[in-house]
């Protein structure tokens, strides 16, 4: 469909790429047209149906859609941004160059532009950012029929109307109705006479990662958000949420890898931008691993006496790390969707040391029996390696299991202790058992 598009473009057979580019979902048009050329793009987009240049606009990453704009009039830039809804157009500003967006900010119609700066004064990652203040609500004191024309009259608006919300004067947010309730009551019938007061809301200043959580639990479509005083604001929808937990996941995936994380996909992050964000980690795990090569080069009188201690360094660092690294990824995942807490960290921790003894007992087995049977090495070597993997493992699992928690505690990200950084860890630690061990049971 890409190369049938752009042999239209280029054959200026602008009548067929129409029909052509009307009969594709919006979502897969963002997709075919993201690796387009800014002017080929700007075509596409202008023989569009405003709502659906629109739609497809919202789709697209920030730099797709900024590249865009430079292509565009100020009159077209204003239909798109009039076109799409509060949330998504500001979800785009707030990556954009500070020149294009107060372009777009000059040009466009006052009621978007209150909307947009409205919803960009809210905290980052915020509900406040996250809603869409294009929502239905109604006063307490009017009939059905008053709120079902109203519905009508402003279908186009609205992101929803399958919830609506009820306000008193004040705009304190009383409760819902559900469209149902509307069509299956008798027109006459009052609002404050069917409204559901049992209403479940969030601030605005409260963080999207509750937000979501709060969305699964109760299986919402949409929930209503409002101010320090109870005034109604504005919708969170579950589209918004399904951003959220992506937006989220990668973080704490690129996080728990020791990358820092980025807006853009991995396919529209060039290299440097890639380079930048894995080169501060790695610059400090491999400076913190120089303490690991310390540790060796301080035990080099006693490595030389049994050189074959320095075969069995590999196999314990890297089974400790993958201890340490298992224990953190399930303790974060647990923490992130509120499963634990910090005043559970005993309870984890000891069922983390009854899973290490487990993992630690089965292993140092079947590791004695290789090392007598496969490498032959004696009795009291083989001792020697099983006791210090069973020890580095029961130290891996309690430090993956606790750190995480200790600085959700104190205000970090729990996913920057994940296995890079615990791993660092583990390794000096398994090094100074190892040697301890083989201190005593070898007499080194």
């Amino acid at each position: 469909m890409e190369r049938r598009i752009k042999e239209l473009i280029l054959d200026k057979d602008f009548k067929k790429l129409k029909n052509e580019v009307n009969e594709i979902n919006e979502m897969d048009l963002a997709e075919i047209l993201a690796d387009f050329a800014a002017d080929d793009l700007a075509k596409v987009i202008r023989i569009m149906p405003k709502d659906k240049a629109a739609r497809v606009f919202a789709e697209f990453e920030v730099d797709v859609a900024t590249k865009l704009l430079k292509y565009l009039s100020d009159v077209e830039i204003v239909k798109l941004f009039d076109e799409m809804s509060a949330d998504d157009a500001t979800d785009l500003l707030e990556e954009m160059p500070a020149n294009i967006v107060a372009r777009i900010l000059k040009n466009c119609h006052e009621d978007t532009r209150k909307d947009i700066n409205k919803l960009l004064n809210y905290k980052d990652e915020s509900a406040g950012s996250i809603m869409t203040v294009e929502y239905p609500q109604f006063k307490e004191d009017i009939r059905i029929e008053d709120a079902i024309n109203k519905l009508k009259k402003n279908k186009e608006y609205y992101e929803t109307i399958h919830t609506c919300y009820v306000i008193n004067n004040e705009r304190i947010l009383l409760g819902r109705v559900e469209i149902e309730d509307l069509l299956f009551n008798d027109k006459k019938t009052f609002i404050k006479d069917i409204f559901n007061d049992d209403i479940i809301y969030v601030n605005t200043n409260t963080d999207q990662e509750e937000v979501a959580a709060i969305f699964k639990k109760y299986d919402f479509t949409v929930m209503p958000v409002v101010d320090s005083e109870k005034r109604l604001v504005g919708i969170i929808t579950v589209d918004d949420v399904i951003d959220v937990l992506e937006e989220e996941v990668t973080e704490d995936i690129k996080k728990m890898a020791a990358i820092i994380p980025g807006d853009k996909s991995y396919s529209r992050t060039g290299v440097f931008d890639l380079f930048k964000s894995r080169i501060p980690w790695l610059m400090l795990l491999m400076v913190s691993a120089t303490f690991t090569g310390g540790i060796i080069k301080s035990f080099e009188a006693e490595l030389a006496s049994y050189t074959i201690l320095t075969a069995f360094i590999p196999m314990l660092m890297d089974t400790g790390g993958n201890a340490g690294g298992q224990a953190s990824v399930s303790v974060i995942r647990a923490l992130s969707l509120n499963d634990i807490e910090f005043s559970d960290i005993f309870k984890v921790w000891w069922k983390e040391v009854r899973v290490a003894f487990l993992c630690a007992l089965i292993l140092a087995i079947c590791n004695f029996i290789k090392l007598l049977v496969i490498d032959g090495v004696s009795t009291l070597v083989a001792f020697t390696v099983c006791i210090t993997l069973c020890a580095t493992i029961l130290l891996a699992k309690s430090i993956g299991c606790m750190l995480p928690m200790l600085a959700k505690k104190v205000g970090f990200d729990p996913a920057v202790m994940a296995s890079p950084f615990i791993t660092t860890i583990v390794d000096a630690c398994s090094l100074l058992i190892y040697f301890q061990v083989a201190s005593l049971v070898l007499g080194i």
